[in-house]
């Protein structure tokens, strides 16, 4: 997604116009959902995806015409066999797909579009609002919680699109604290880099914590595992990695973080050892309900084996903790 929103403002900011094309609603079966978004560039090209296949092809077409003439549009498309307005897919469902004009050059969009790549920098939950009215976008702006005049009920953690209005939340606040920089951590960060979260490596070895290791991370931390506080202020909505080299490492972070209110809490270990932290922790004052808040093993269980699998199986359990369908 940061890549898709920094190729439109490059385009628009070079005096090129972009059609962007937004998903508004979806029912049934189909490719995706609500939400999704592309691109489509005057040089033909295009960025990010709708689904694919039949829909897609047909959106670039519409979406090229639409750039040539400078228009909005609103088009439906039905993936139902036999009907005379299907695509001809077998998959059951309907989109309601919103195709908008983007200048280029500088104007509200542009600037719209430049606000939402600035805030992939910092650490605050960010939403592109536009309004649309008989099928024309009047209104794009870049909005947060704080923003004023926002219809209640638009900034969820989904898209939402109501009363003409379309939220689509763009750049998610927080940062996963990756707790050890080895082989799994390796694997992992450019996982869920490429899922749009924000990696942070914290290691007690200089050598374990370098660019060249993690060229996706957003932070690279060195420092003890019993001091984390002098480097790292975890925040509620944070995602907390554990992945050290050890038993005890494992326990420091364990000890420091379990109570930080972290939307996520993670530990990597066989059952063995993490029933022996679960034991020293529960000696040291925890208790059972916030040894509960651990996803532990760590990741969804699908028999994950090497470095690789396993950052499937964790990057996939963030993305289900994001989305709010698991705790």
């Amino acid at each position: 997604m940061r890549e898709l929103w920094k190729k439109i403002l490059h385009a628009l900011e070079a005096g090129q116009a972009v059609e962007l094309v937004s998903i508004l609603a979806s029912s049934g079966s189909t490719p995706r959902g609500a939400g999704a978004v592309m691109a489509v560039f005057s040089n033909g090209e295009s960025a990010g995806t709708i689904g694919g296949g039949a829909v897609e092809y047909e959106a670039q077409r519409t979406a090229a015409a639409l750039l040539a003439s400078g228009g909005d549009d609103v088009k439906d498309y039905r993936f139902v066999p036999g009907d005379a307005t299907s695509l001809g897919m077998v998959c059951g469902g309907d989109v309601t797909v919103q195709f908008q004009f983007l200048p280029g050059g500088e104007g509200p969009c542009t600037q719209a579009i430049r606000s939402l790549s600035a805030a992939f920098s910092g650490s605050r939950d960010t939403w592109l609002l536009r309004r649309i009215e008989g099928g024309r976008v009047v209104e794009t702006r870049t909005v947060d919680r704080t923003s004023e005049d926002v219809p209640a009920g638009l900034l969820e953690n989904g898209p939402v699109y109501r009363d003409g209005w379309l939220a689509l939340p763009v750049v998610r606040a927080g940062k996963v604290y990756i707790f050890g920089g080895g082989h799994v951590s390796r694997a992992l960060v450019p996982v869920i880099a490429a899922v749009d979260f924000r990696p942070v490596v914290y290691d007690d070895r200089p050598e374990f914590v370098t660019a060249a290791a993690f060229p996706q991370a957003e932070g690279l931390l060195c420092g003890p595992f019993t001091e984390l506080a002098r480097f790292v202020t975890v925040t509620p909505e944070d995602y907390v990695v554990i992945m050290t080299r050890g038993h005890q490492a494992d326990y420091e972070v364990l000890a420091q973080v379990l109570r930080s209110g972290a939307k996520y809490l993670g530990c990597i270990g066989s059952r063995r050892k993490l029933a022996l932290c679960k034991e020293r922790l529960l000696d040291a004052g925890f208790t059972e309900a916030e040894y509960a808040r651990l996803h532990a093993p760590i990741g969804l269980a699908i028999g994950a084996q090497t470095p690789e699998e396993i950052a499937v199986s964790v990057a996939a359990e963030l993305i289900a903790v994001r989305a709010g369908v698991q705790p």
